[in-house]
């Protein structure tokens, strides 16, 4: 899903927007869309706040150059997409918390739901999004942080 990102330096990484005004608006619908949801996923159990993010910045570098500064340089999501770039990293604390949250999630739609197969997909989508969350590595190899330093 995210295999269009680099794995490499920040000022390297950023590409240029899609040169048609079509893929624009689309990359640009996507960005922001994906940005809203990560933005309620910060606050709403099991909805995965680093996925929407790192979508949201990939598609802000095909169609907005200023969403895509503002993304790399805000307090919060900076940091994420620092890391994502140098090393496709995960933060552990990032892991720790959205695990949580989906297992809270998880026990409100079986305490409170009918236990159907929309329960049961949902449970199954958050657990293969944590399975992948904790396949990614924690911290920026040593070789990635060396350039990194060199170019930002």
């Amino acid at each position: 899903m995210m295999a269009g990102f680099p794995s490499v330096p920040l000022t390297i990484a950023m590409t240029r927007p899609a040169s048609s005004k079509l893929s624009r608006l689309l990359f640009g619908l996507l960005a922001y869309v994906s940005l809203g949801i990560g933005l309620v996923a910060i606050v709403i159990p099991g909805l995965p706040t680093t996925e929407f993010i790192l979508l949201a910045a990939w598609a802000a570098t095909r169609s907005s150059p200023r969403l895509s500064a503002w993304l790399e340089n805000h307090r919060l999501f900076g940091p994420i997409l620092h890391n994502w770039r140098n090393g496709k990293v995960i933060q552990r604390r990032a892991k720790v918390s959205a695990t949580i949250s989906m297992l809270l999630c998880a026990g409100l739609m079986l305490v409170f739901l009918d236990h159907h197969w929309p329960v049961f997909l949902a449970i199954g989508g958050m657990t293969l999004g944590n399975l992948w969350i904790w396949s990614r590595p924690e911290a920026v190899p040593a070789q990635n942080r060396s350039s990194a330093g060199a170019h930002g």
